[in-house]
C-alpha cells in the first residue's frame, strides 16, 4: 500500500513507519501480541468496520469514510468543541531547578480567555540547546503537581511527567478545569465534560507544539484513571497526538464497575434537565444524558479506539482493564490490520488499579520507542 495513497489520518503521525510492524524493544514486544486465549474471541460489541447502514468497510479509503462517520456520530451525541485556539497563551510564573530538568510554573490558556495553572517540565538538555527539537508529552490528572512529582502528599508512581522529563521529554502537566473533577469549569461550552477535557488537551497540544524545543510531530499523551479517560478522549479526537498511554481508565463501558463511571455527569451523563445520584446505575439512579443514548444505541468506547489507527496506543490495565479487555481492543487491531499495520495496539496488566513500577516502565519504553524515532 503506497504511502502517497493513504488518507490524511494515516500519515499525520509522520514519525511512524507506514504499512509495517513497529519494531518494539524485546522487553515490551510481547505487549503488542494478542494472547492466544483471546485471539479471535468476541466481546459481542458491534463491529466499528460496519457503516450505519450495515455494509462493511473493505479497504483503507472506505475506512476513512467510516471513520468520519463514527467521529461525527459521537460528536453529535456529545456536542461539538468550541473553536480551537490558534495560539494559546502561556504565561511564566516561576521556575525551579530539579534533578535532570527545570520545572516551570505557568498560566496556560486552555480555552478562550480561560487560564489554568500548569507545570511545564523542560529537560536540562533542552534548556542548554534551545534550538534542539525534543519529544513531548501531555500529562493530565486531577492536579498538575502529582504528575510533576511536586506534591508531597501525592500517591506514588503517578509522577509520569517528572519521570519522562528525566528521560528527555518536555512534559506539560495539567489538572481539572476549575480544580474539581466532579464540577469541571466548562467555560460556557455545551459539550459533555469528558469531551471538553479532550478540547483542553487539543489546545495543550498546540501550546506544546509552539514551544521552540518541541518537535510538533512527536507529541504523545499519558494519563492514569481519570487522567486515563482524559488521555483516551484527547488522543482519539485529536489525531495530532502521535501516540497515547491509557492507564486503567476502563477502556469500555462496564456498569458493574463503579470506577468505570462514564455515566456520571462529570463525564458523559450531563443532562440539564435531570441530575442523578452518583454511583452505580439503578432504578433510583438511571442513565442520563448522552450516555443513556449511547447505551440505547449499542455504542461503546471500542469505536473510539479505532480512531487511533494507525497511531499506536498502549493500555496499562489494572483492576478495571484486565487481560479480557483484549476482546474489545481486538476491534482496533482489526482496523489496523485492514490498513496494513500490525503491532499498533498493546496492553500491559497488573492486579490492582494503582500504577506499578513495571507498568510505568512499559509505558515509558513505549513512549521512547515511538516518540524518539
Amino acid at each position: 500500500m503506497p504511502r502517497r495513497s493513504l488518507p490524511l489520518f494515516l500519515v499525520i503521525a509522520g514519525c511512524l513507519p507506514a504499512a509495517e510492524t513497529l519494531s518494539w524493544p524485546a522487553d515490551i514486544a510481547a505487549l503488542f501480541r494478542v494472547p492466544a486465549e483471546f485471539a479471535g474471541a468476541s466481546d459481542g460489541r458491534k463491529s466499528p468496520l460496519r457503516f450505519a447502514d450495515g455494509h462493511p468497510a473493505a479497504n483503507a479509503r472506505e475506512w476513512a469514510t467510516r471513520r468520519a462517520e463514527i467521529r461525527a456520530q459521537w460528536i453529535a451525541l456529545m456536542g461539538a468543541w468550541p473553536e480551537l485556539l490558534a495560539a494559546p497563551r502561556l504565561e511564566p510564573v516561576g521556575e525551579t531547578a530539579r534533578d535532570g530538568f527545570v520545572q516551570r510554573s505557568v498560566r496556560l490558556e486552555v480555552a478562550a480567555g480561560k487560564f489554568q495553572n500548569a507545570l511545564l517540565l523542560v529537560p536540562t538538555a533542552a534548556t542548554a540547546d534551545p534550538a534542539g527539537k525534543f519529544p513531548a508529552v501531555l500529562v493530565p490528572f486531577y492536579d498538575p503537581e502529582t504528575s510533576a512529582g511536586a506534591a508531597p502528599a501525592a500517591k506514588p508512581l503517578r509522577d509520569f511527567g517528572a519521570q519522562l522529563a528525566r528521560r528527555g521529554f518536555v512534559a506539560l502537566c495539567i489538572g481539572s478545569p476549575g480544580g474539581d473533577a466532579r464540577k469541571p469549569d466548562l467555560g460556557g461550552a455545551t459539550c459533555q465534560p469528558l469531551h471538553y477535557l479532550g478540547y483542553i488537551a487539543a489546545n495543550c497540544h498546540t501550546a506544546l507544539a509552539r514551544l521552540p524545543w518541541v518537535d510538533p510531530r512527536r507529541i504523545g499523551v499519558i494519563g492514569h484513571s481519570y487522567g486515563g479517560k482524559w488521555a483516551m478522549f484527547a488522543s482519539c479526537f485529536d489525531e495530532r497526538f502521535a501516540c497515547a498511554v491509557w492507564s486503567d481508565p476502563g477502556v469500555v463501558f462496564d456498569e458493574t464497575r463503579p470506577s468505570i463511571n462514564y455515566w456520571e455527569p462529570w463525564y458523559l451523563g450531563l443532562d440539564p434537565n435531570l441530575t442523578r445520584k452518583p454511583g452505580l446505575i439503578s432504578a433510583q439512579s438511571p442513565r442520563t444524558g448522552p450516555y443513556a443514548t449511547m447505551m440505547a444505541q449499542g455504542r461503546d468506547l471500542h469505536e473510539l479506539h479505532t480512531l487511533m489507527a494507525p497511531r499506536p496506543f498502549l493500555v496499562t490495565g489494572g483492576a478495571e482493564d484486565t487481560p479480557a479487555r483484549w476482546k474489545s481492543l481486538a476491534h482496533a487491531v482489526g482496523v489496523n490490520r485492514l490498513l496494513g499495520f500490525e503491532a499498533r495496539v498493546g496492553m500491559h496488566n497488573r492486579p490492582a488499579h494503582d500504577p506499578t513500577a513495571e507498568a510505568n516502565e512499559a509505558a515509558y519504553r513505549f513512549l521512547e520507542t515511538v516518540l524518539k524515532r
